[in-house]
């Protein structure tokens, strides 16, 4: 597989606080990554190691294949966009006096793209409007063109969604979604926001005191996450006979619960554990979400 970024036992330390501790990290390119921990697992910092605001304490990651510690990795960052924690905009500036200055700072010959990024980033009607009479949403997708003024393949954001309404999260879940499957750029999300993540990702890194934890794909996670119907009877070791006599997947979860993951004919089952004097006390269509898969792997806690 073909990856935009890779991290190696990447380490940050200040003191004796380990911010990173060891962190592995694959990100394949063409993916919507997922990048999921609590609060102070780490998160920021590998995106802040990685946009070269600071430097490993040991480990180190690649941008296209150029290590941290090759001269040739400032080309790599250069195909990259990012906002980290939040937006660097002028405030007292409009959004396009915004975009000017950026294009400035990376010696664009023309402002000919402008008029574009702003279509593309909903900010093309804004006018005369100063930055810093825009909503948190305005200025982040501000953040977000800004971010994209060099033409970026690789797009890192930190807490996109962090403070929006429900419309502004919506609005920012489709550009990122037209960024990445319109324009192909690779994006790395760190959210808390587990519910508006799983509507987006197709890669998850679930980090955990400066550590990896897990990597898997959306495909794997569905899988993990699977449907199925929790049925509780009155006893377990009957229901348990007749799921193998139908050749059904199920896991028995106490004395008087199974999950079952097959479909199955209600009707039938009823019948046939009446058969063994065993009665169906409820029967409940569950999913497991995102959040509970993440609740399970981390075993709780607040989210950032």
């Amino acid at each position: 597989m073909d990856y935009i970024l890779t991290a190696n036992a990447l380490s940050k330390h200040y003191g004796h606080f380990k911010a990173l501790d060891g962190c592995t990290m694959h990100v394949p390119k063409g993916a919507i990554y997922g990048f999921v921990g609590k609060n102070g697992a780490g998160k920021t910092t590998l995106i802040r190691l990685i946009c070269g605001l600071q430097e490993p304490t040991a480990g180190t990651y690649q941008l296209y294949g150029i290590g941290n510690d090759d001269e040739d990795i400032k080309k790599s960052r250069r195909r990259m966009g990012a906002v980290v924690e939040m937006p660097s905009i002028y405030l007292d500036m409009t959004a396009e006096d915004n975009l000017k200055e950026q294009y400035q700072i990376l010696g664009l010959p023309s402002f000919a793209g402008i008029p574009e990024l702003l279509e593309l980033v909903g900010l093309d009607r804004t006018g005369k409007k100063k930055a810093k009479n825009f909503s948190l949403g305005m200025r982040q997708r501000l953040g977000i063109a800004i971010a994209l003024a060099g033409d970026p393949d690789f797009l890192v954001l930190d807490e996109p969604a962090n403070g929006l309404d429900p419309q502004g999260i919506i609005e920012m879940r489709e550009l990122i979604i037209e960024l990445n499957r319109k324009r192909q750029i690779t994006v790395l999300i760190s959210s808390h926001i587990l519910d508006e993540l799983s509507r987006l990702a197709t890669h998850y890194g679930f980090i955990d005191n400066g550590r990896m934890v897990k990597e898997i794909s959306a495909g794997e996670l569905e899988s993990a996450c699977r449907k199925c119907t929790r049925l509780e009877v009155t006893d377990v070791k009957a229901l348990a006979r007749i799921l193998d006599r139908m050749n059904i997947k199920y896991q028995i979860l106490s004395d008087q619960q199974a999950d079952v993951f097959d479909k199955i004919h209600i009707t039938d089952l009823t019948l046939a554990l009446a058969e063994e004097h065993c009665e169906v006390r409820s029967i409940d269509q569950r999913e497991a979400s995102l959040e509970s898969y993440y609740m399970n792997l981390m075993g709780g806690g607040e989210h950032e």
